[in-house]
């Protein structure tokens, strides 16, 4: 079986302290393609911080349409599961291994909270069966560029 991942490396950038003040802080990569390699979602996924260590990630890809519609920019922004710490200029790898939802626009924010929840409760699921030290190489690519990689598993 071979098991598939879109990977992204860029460096952590500030965004506009939303998921902070919702409670769900992001480290926030800038993806150079705008229209979409990998489509907009929520996922579940892996960080690599610069020390090699990897912690379990419930990550959105698009445009924040809750705030933005359709116009805003296109981010990865990883909700890393239990971390506390300042990630801004650190460089981060993300490994986007289960799509879990399709972005929406909520009505509110409690309702957009309440999905946040299901999805980090969800992401940290899927990291239990699909270790860390399972993830293919993400080999090089440029900042912000989504890259498709694969191991046989």
């Amino acid at each position: 079986m071979t098991a598939e991942f879109f990977v992204v490396r860029g460096q952590v950038e500030k965004g506009d302290q939303r998921g902070r003040e919702l409670g769900f802080p992001t480290a926030n990569i800038a993806l150079r393609d705008q229209d979409g390699q990998v489509g907009d979602g929520v996922w579940a996924g892996w960080a690599e911080r610069a020390d090699g260590t990897r912690i379990a990630a419930a990550v959105s890809v698009g445009r924040r349409p809750t705030y933005y519609g359709a116009d805003g920019y296109r981010l990865v922004e990883a909700h890393l599961l239990d971390f506390a710490g300042d990630l801004y200029g650190e460089v981060l790898t993300v490994w986007l291994g289960h799509h879990l939802r399709e972005q929406e626009a909520y009505p509110s924010s409690e309702a957009l909270i309440a999905a946040l929840n299901k999805d980090i409760a969800n992401a940290a699921k899927w990291a239990v069966d699909h270790p860390a030290e399972d993830l293919p190489d993400a080999g090089d690519a440029g900042d912000g560029v989504v890259r498709r990689v694969s191991q046989l598993s």
